[in-house]
């Protein structure tokens, strides 16, 4: 498809509040959280700052934290540059951990650690150290995480790393490993080909016992025009890929531009709109809101910025759009997202795209409401960081972001999610900025997990934690 369409910004904008089937049902509690506790993963743990983030706590690891069967995992490096990944029952105040044998090659924030978990042979599977060059992957003995109360944490669990998946080689450019788990069992990863501005999304496959390239699906070909100028080369940034509870697999995105001829300054970011994809074949054809497809995954017909029916909120790059932000979806297979830039009320070009979104930043919380309407609304808490704001629905889908320093602000489905208000304003953290979530854990006992890390200066090593908070029963 050659033609670049918008979906009318028209469509952004408060829906009613959803009625209760029958009139005996009790009314939804909105959203709350209590806090429960806190435990420290590691009271030393790597500090450097990179990209204005840190490498244990980086919004595009999938997943530096995760539950599965009555046990939670945590991943990060510790001051000596070790990957080590911890484990604890849920509830418990202490971590089990063990060292998988590699270590960190540079001070670059984006080489994180992100886990995933096969559930048709009950293997842990990391991937980690990587941007734009090779990368280490690991993997467990099978059963490891069907078996945790029977298997003893030890590294003799886990395999050698590897520079290939199990012999299967990707790309000499990777960056961003995310696994997700597909509803048949099997374990995806998403990654880039490429670099910044120049790469493309792809796949690859795991079905318990090899895996398979399915191959990329997004283009960095075609032309963009901005009001500024035009570019013909980018990439598409992820605010995540996931499956709802029905096997669709929900995608947001925003562009970046490799010339900043797009821009008003330089000091700016060439990111502009945020679009949406879907697909319900486990990732092999891609379609716009409209149902339209738009990508093939594994052909020369992938997603492209001049295909039509992407873009569900336009904008410019004059307002520093962050990439890579946070999204999920409710328990109708709707999907939410969380987007940030700093809006036209404090003017219509950012020059330094830190200090700008640090003083007049906001996130904003876009969802679809309808078949394929979608609705807008920001949230009224200044973001004072460059840094991402992560999403989490909770089982009565009252929506929670997770904002820089580990403030929690919430919105109750019963106001259509429009009623947004602090719950907690991170006091006592002493968080760095962004942080992290257990996305698995919600569902499985209604607790939200937090990781962070305690702020830090240079290079001077500091607390890795992660606090708890219960959500409506």
């Amino acid at each position: 498809m050659k033609r670049r369409t918008l979906l009318a910004t028209a469509l952004l904008g408060t829906v009613a509040a959803p009625a209760l089937a029958g009139t005996a049902r009790a009314a939804a509690p909105g959203p709350s959280v209590t806090r429960t506790g806190t435990t420290t993963l590691d009271s030393q743990a790597i500090f450097f700052v990179s990209y204005d983030g840190l490498v244990n706590n980086n919004s595009f690891q999938k997943n530096a934290l995760l539950t599965y069967k009555g046990y939670q995992y945590a991943a990060w490096y510790t001051a000596d540059r070790n990957a080590v990944i911890g484990r604890r029952v849920l509830g418990a105040s202490t971590w089990s951990t063990v060292k998988v044998g590699h270590t960190l090659r540079y001070d670059d924030s984006h080489n994180v650690i992100s886990m995933g978990v096969s559930k048709t042979d009950g293997r842990l599977h990391l991937h980690m150290d990587s941007h734009s060059d090779g990368f280490t992957y690991v993997k467990s003995v099978a059963g490891l995480m069907d078996n945790p109360a029977g298997l003893t944490w030890t590294a003799s669990r886990f395999g050698a790393p590897q520079s290939t998946l199990d012999g299967l080689t990707l790309t000499s450019q990777f960056t961003y490993p995310q696994f997700v788990s597909t509803p048949d069992g099997r374990l995806q990863l998403s990654y880039r080909v490429g670099v910044s501005g120049n790469g493309r999304n792809a796949l690859a496959e795991y079905n318990g016992t090899s895996w398979t390239v399915l191959g990329e699906w997004s283009a960095s070909t075609g032309t963009y025009t901005s009001e500024h100028g035009s570019s013909g080369v980018r990439n598409m940034y992820l605010h995540g890929i996931d499956y709802d509870r029905n096997g669709r697999l929900h995608s947001f995105f925003t562009w970046r531009e490799q010339n900043g001829a797009v821009m008003c300054n330089s000091g700016g970011l060439t990111n502009h709109d945020t679009g949406y994809v879907y697909s319900d074949d486990r990732g092999r054809t891609w379609r716009n809101n409209a149902g339209t497809v738009v990508g093939t995954t594994g052909t020369s017909n992938t997603v492209a910025v001049t295909d039509s029916g992407l873009v569900i909120d336009a904008l410019n790059p004059d307002h520093s759009l962050m990439n890579q932000e946070s999204q999920a979806t409710d328990s109708a297979g709707r999907p939410h997202a969380i987007i940030s830039y700093v809006p036209g009320r404090f003017g219509q070009c950012t020059t330094n795209y830190v200090a700008d979104r640090t003083a007049n930043g906001r996130a904003f919380h876009v969802r679809r409401t309808a078949a394929s309407a979608w609705s807008k609304t920001e949230i009224p808490i200044a973001l004072n960081s460059s840094q991402r704001t992560r999403l989490v629905l909770d089982k009565y889908d009252n929506a929670y972001a997770i904002l820089p320093f580990g403030r929690i602000a919430a919105a109750s489905a019963a106001s259509g999610h429009t009623d947004w208000t602090t719950l907690f304003d991170g006091s006592g953290l002493d968080a760095f900025g962004e942080v992290l979530v257990d996305e698995t854990r919600i569902a499985q006992d209604g607790v939200l997990s937090v990781l962070y890390q305690v702020r830090s200066t240079g290079t001077t090593p500091s607390a890795l934690r992660v606090v708890d908070f219960a959500l409506p029963a």
